[in-house]
């Protein structure tokens, strides 16, 4: 909705102003006229008063009362009667500088829970599976002790070491673990191939924790389980002077043209000043996650995007800075 400003509302005046002026001096000779015309003139000034400025001023010192009160929030930077340019540009300031600051401290209470997980002893659980694992080698279940000591490393790895960044190695492990265990369930349905340049240290740039696993989780799931012939997933990592590139592609069902057109539409509105809180469909959640905390971090020129075609697969690219772990 584009928003009224005093610009308007003073060019209106000014142009009554000049009528006015004019009107006066042609019809003063008129006295009867002139009274009834200036009668007239004086209504529709008075009119153009209350409803450009008068109303306007009463609706948003209504608005900042229920602003104060609690009972609003996202409506007092939808209001179209601010009365000048500057004060729409300090409350769209003002709203992204809000929703910044939600998104660090849903970036933070995300921390401190894992932090708190951290605390629940892990090493009970590290040494409860070690345990188990032990029992299913003594037993000759080779697949059992295979699964849980990758459930283990995944399990250390989610809820240990919750700092923003870790190496693209070590997001790669965490990926094999997890499709080891996705394997105890689902046998040889699929399959994971990891290509990236042999020639460079790509595996030494960072990215932020957990940025994968849950893309591996969608296209198992949204992708690849509906098919009776099992499927592929195919991770490719490329990289330029300054950016990182990763995709992630499967051979699954794929998404509906309309479907995509939403998911990439929200994934471009998650911007650092966004913070969804629709929890309705967890595989288009996941994504916005992965993207926020993307453009959290390095701002909002990197991200995700979403190609897919029905029956066909689906491909979803991430685009990172290149930051080597030796930059630290």
């Amino acid at each position: 909705m584009k928003r009224k400003t005093a610009l308007s509302t003073r060019s209106t005046l000014a142009f009554i102003v000049l009528i006015l002026m004019n009107i006066a001096g042609i019809i003063a000779v008129d006295d009867l006229k002139f009274k009834a015309v200036m009668t007239i003139l004086l209504l529709a000034l008075i009119s153009c008063l209350y409803y450009l400025i008068v109303l306007p001023y009463v609706n948003i010192k209504k608005q900042y009362k229920m602003f104060l009160n609690g009972q609003i929030y996202e409506e007092l930077f939808q209001n179209p009667d601010y009365l000048t340019p500057e004060t729409v540009k300090v409350m769209d300031r003002f709203h992204y500088l809000l929703n910044k600051q939600d998104a660090i401290n849903m970036s933070k209470k995300q921390a401190e829970y894992l932090a708190l997980q951290n605390q629940i002893n892990p090493h009970f659980l590290y040494n409860t599976l070690e345990a188990i694992r032990g029992d299913a080698l003594y037993a000759g279940l080779a697949s059992i002790a295979e699964t849980t000591e990758a459930l283990a490393s995944f399990f250390r790895y989610t809820i240990t070491d919750v700092g923003n960044l870790v190496t693209l190695e070590d997001e790669l492990e965490n990926i094999e673990n997890y499709f080891t265990i996705q394997q105890y369930r689902f046998g040889d349905k699929f399959k994971l191939t990891v290509n990236y340049p042999d020639n460079e240290d790509i595996l030494l740039n960072q990215v932020p924790k957990l940025t994968l696993q849950p893309i591996i989780e969608n296209a198992i799931f949204h992708g690849l389980e509906g098919k009776s012939q099992g499927g592929n997933i195919f991770i490719s990592i490329e990289s330029t002077r300054k950016n990182l590139f990763i995709s992630v592609k499967d051979d699954g069902l794929g998404i509906p043209s309309e479907v995509l057109t939403k998911i990439n539409d929200s994934l471009e509105r998650v911007a650092v000043s966004y913070v969804n809180s629709d929890k309705r469909k967890a595989g288009g959640i996941a994504l916005k996650n992965v993207c926020r905390r993307i453009k959290l971090i390095f701002g909002d020129e990197y991200g995700v995007h979403v190609y897919s075609t029905v029956n066909v697969g689906t491909d979803v690219r991430l685009t990172l800075p290149k930051i080597p772990k030796h930059a630290e």
